[in-house]
């Protein structure tokens, strides 16, 4: 039996694995969809005081509360930062971390910083003229998910911490040492964040890349698929 966390991404909420985590539990592991500060089924805690640093305390608090070893960390999307900070700060009870269509911070590095300025610099204005601290939702449309889960997934999405996607993650390297990294790029949604970073990390040592059949969210396009690479890393 394993322990697999599940990590949104922005705008979503533990609800966007309710098929990959039934698929995982059937096979009796223990895994944890939690919802994000702010998000989901906790978005009524939404407030300008949120950062990336509170996400990645999130995470790190289910491994440590819940005592557990031998995890396999999966990341969508903004997930791939806060992935990535907490396996940095429990790298010794990691075995894997997946990347699902996600970005992969360098030290010193913002969400922003992994995405085209332009596209930065229209969530902050769209901050900006709303409550001034969060981001409405990118559309089901605009991810290219399936036409019959659209509706669905624009229903459930909230409005986003902007401090998260501006605040600075600062890596003391430990999460280098997680033996397992494995990134899983979208073939249906074109996006240059997570297009160049799938490309970067092809490159490198260490590194299993895959290309999946489905939108962004390919947990809720290719939720078979999803399980299936997160089974093949416990």
């Amino acid at each position: 039996m394993a322990a697999i966390v599940l990590v949104h991404g922005a705008w979503h909420g533990g609800w966007c694995w309710q098929r990959v985590a039934a698929t995982l539990r059937s096979k009796d592991h223990d895994v944890f969809t939690p919802s994000l500060t702010g998000l989901g089924d906790r978005a009524h805690l939404l407030n300008a005081s949120i950062n990336l640093s509170t996400h990645i305390a999130d995470i790190t608090g289910i491994v440590e509360s819940y005592d557990l070893e031998n995890v396999v960390l999966c990341g969508h999307s903004y997930g791939g930062l806060v992935i990535t900070g907490a396996a940095d700060q429990l790298a010794g009870k990691i075995q894997a971390l997946v990347y699902l269509d996600a970005l992969v911070p360098d030290d010193g590095q913002c969400m922003f910083d992994t995405i085209p300025p332009e596209i930065a610099d229209g969530f902050s204005t769209q901050a900006k003229e709303g409550d001034g601290f969060s981001v409405p939702p990118m559309t089901a449309e605009q991810f290219n998910v399936n036409e019959a889960d659209a509706p669905w997934m624009n229903r459930k999405c909230s409005n986003h911490p902007l401090a998260s996607f501006t605040e600075p993650l600062a890596l003391n390297g430990r999460y280098l040492e997680v033996p397992r990294r494995v990134y899983v790029l979208a073939a249906g949604f074109d996006h240059p964040g997570t297009k160049a970073a799938y490309a970067a990390v092809k490159a490198k040592a260490g590194w299993q890349t895959e290309i999946m059949q489905g939108g962004h969210d390919l947990m809720i396009d290719n939720p078979d698929a999803v399980a299936n690479t997160v089974l093949a890393c416990v």
